[in-house]
């Protein structure tokens, strides 16, 4: 095991025990909702895991310590700290770590940890990808080339809806990423059911993902897998107001001068701001949906192993 790595006792013993277990990032809690609303939903998250059957492993760094598995103490503190608490991607990790500081995990280190601590299922709200206007910025989210490099499946509602979705899907197409629609055959966009674009396959049953997912591990190729599941369509976003306030928040951060890994929090929370709130309740709502995909694949992976 890592020697910077420290995994909570009810996780190491679910993992001993061949039992299902579900990681959660972190990223979402200090930098994507406003506290006390991160702690609730962090912990209502946690629980819809354990109502549908597997062991939740939210991630994070605590004191430099590499954490697969939090206590509620240690939620609520990151919490309370929000973006005061670092946003640490891949790169970020030999920092924080020697300075034995307090990291919020995205996608691409959320994966990471998990694949040490040996955890093959995660879930997320939406994962990042190639910003709008990329092809003068080059701002593509690390998660992408995470996706690539480390074998764990990635349950989410697609990508954020603030990126270019065609472009990222023609990333993940030329890094090998599976991407698949779980009941459907088009790429959601995080708030709403439908982007007009094709994911490569869709499955219908938490099942034939863990069947999947199996393969592509027995035939040891190379990086994970990205499974999109759509926003209930009762929590999903008209689509004209989505954009509208997403073109705006657009506007303004490139007017305030706002880029790197500040761009997607600005983002998200000004898209709440002029949505009066209301996605956030759809963020709220999506996250949990995929915790519940999540716990079920995880579970039938469990028994196909």
């Amino acid at each position: 095991m890592n020697m910077h790595l420290d995994i909570a006792p009810e996780v190491a013993k679910a993992l001993a025990e061949g039992k299902p277990v579900v990681g959660l990032e972190s990223t979402i809690i200090s930098h994507g909702m406003p506290y006390p609303k991160n702690v609730e939903t962090a912990l209502r998250v946690e629980q819809a895991i354990r109502d549908a059957g597997a062991v939740p492993a939210t991630i994070a760094i605590i004191g430099g310590r590499l954490k697969a598995g939090l206590s509620k103490e240690e939620i609520e503190h990151l919490g309370k700290a929000g973006r005061s608490v670092a946003k640490v991607s891949r790169r970020d990790l030999p920092v924080i770590v020697a300075r034995k500081a307090d990291g919020a995990t995205t996608v691409a280190t959320t994966m990471l940890i998990a694949h040490m601590a040996g955890i093959q299922v995660f879930a997320t709200g939406g994962i990042g990808g190639v910003h709008r206007g990329a092809e003068t910025t080059m701002d593509i989210s690390a998660d992408l080339e995470e996706l690539a490099q480390t074998p764990v499946m990635v349950i989410c509602a697609g990508a954020k809806a603030i990126l270019d979705l065609n472009l990222t899907l023609e990333v993940l197409e030329t890094k090998g990423v599976p991407v698949i629609g779980y009941g459907t055959d088009e790429l959601p966009a995080f708030y709403t059911r439908e982007s007009g674009l094709g994911v490569d396959a869709r499955v219908d049953t938490p099942e034939e993902l863990a069947a999947i997912f199996r393969a592509q591990r027995d035939m040891e190729l190379k990086g994970g897998m990205l499974v999109t599941n759509p926003i209930p369509q009762e929590f999903a976003m008209d689509k004209t107001v989505i954009d509208a306030a997403i073109e705006q928040a657009l506007k303004e951060a490139n007017e305030q001068g706002v880029h790197g890994k500040d761009t997607t929090p600005f983002l998200l929370a000004r898209v709440v701001e002029l949505t009066g709130g209301d996605s956030l309740e759809s963020n709220i709502q999506l996250v949990l949906n995929n915790a519940r995909l999540a716990a079920k694949t995880a579970a039938a992976l469990a028994e196909q192993n």
